[in-house]
């Protein structure tokens, strides 16, 4: 297994991943070697050990194609929330990280938390928010650079929040004219919102596509 070393910001060919798609152990969080791997295809996922990741295939979402459920679409008409993005990163970030229904933990430790916390202050990680009677609600956050877009996780606190804040994130992608969201792993969830999987080759060339596009979040 490659092992990173925190003075050397390098990773190994992604060619190297196992059939999981981990790829290497070790080396930080910095901002640098954050921006680094989204910028090559990898994404950090566990926190002890740190390990990184470039799975085959790869899940995305097509955000000109993105269209919310019907039964959402009525639930997003009645406005029953307060959408911004932005508002409050630091309680979106904590709350995904708390334990949720079906999970005892998540991969969001304090170190995760920090380094995040560090791209958003530097303008590279945004949120979402999900208000409801002042009080926040759902939301998500992830990571963007130039058209690319990695969504990194969600919550809800009522019914269908997480879900509301992803309809909203792609509203704003789409006036933004971002080319690729990125959301990693396929899962039940994302699945029956629309994600597709990808070959991580063709990943590659929409994630360069994008990173070369003048788009700004």
């Amino acid at each position: 297994m490659n092992i990173l070393h925190p003075d050397s910001l390098s990773f190994p060919d992604i060619q190297a991943a196992n059939r999981e798609g981990l790829l290497a152990l070790g080396g930080d969080l910095s901002v640098p070697r954050l921006l680094l791997a989204y910028r090559s295809g990898i994404f950090p996922w566990t926190d002890d050990p740190l390990t990184w990741w470039s799975p085959d295939p790869r899940a995305i979402f097509e955000i000109e194609t993105f269209h919310p459920p019907k039964r959402l679409e009525t639930k997003l008409r009645n406005h029953p929330f307060e959408l911004t993005i932005d508002r409050d990163f630091c309680a979106v970030i904590h709350a995904c990280a708390e334990p949720a229904e079906g999970r005892e933990s998540t991969w969001i430790g304090p170190r995760f938390i920090e380094a995040y916390l560090k791209l958003h202050r530097q303008g590279h990680a945004h949120s979402v928010e999900v208000w409801q009677k002042k009080k926040l609600v759902g939301g998500m956050y992830g990571v963007a650079i130039h058209g690319f877009f990695a969504g990194e996780s969600m919550f809800h606190r009522v019914t269908d929040a997480s879900k509301i804040a992803l309809c909203h994130l792609m509203d704003h992608l789409r006036t933004k004219k971002f080319e690729l969201f990125d959301t990693q792993v396929l899962s039940p969830l994302t699945a029956r919102l629309g994600a597709i999987e990808i070959r991580r080759y063709d990943y590659l060339e929409r994630l360069a596509s994008a990173l070369r596009s003048p788009a700004r979040f």
